[in-house]
């Protein structure tokens, strides 16, 4: 089971409380774990990634394992705490001022 956290205006979109949990398939990577949740929770589609290009939108970011994985190429292994549940794979909204 992979553990998930998204942002509160994502977990509102989706209708649930805190983490979600999730199965994936094979090698889980950025794009599994997105693939999973967007198969899961479909109104969620096009708001973490671009619907056509699939690259992660502008104002989300990444983080796992105290790390910030948003740069890193989206079928790169997530690292092992993520894959064994041990640590969630965090969806954070970034804030943008001026």
């Amino acid at each position: 089971m992979i553990r998930v956290t998204l942002p509160p205006h994502l977990r509102k979109l989706a209708q649930v409380d805190g983490e979600v949990t999730l199965d994936v398939e094979g090698q889980v990577t950025q794009r599994t774990v997105l693939d999973a949740i967007e198969a899961r929770y479909p109104m969620l589609r096009g708001t973490i990634r671009d619907h056509v290009t699939q690259r992660r939108r502008a104002l989300v970011r990444f983080f796992a394992c105290e790390q910030d994985l948003s740069h890193e190429p989206p079928d790169a292994p997530l690292p092992d705490a993520i894959a064994t549940g041990a640590e969630p794979f965090m969806i954070v909204g970034a804030m943008a001022g001026g």
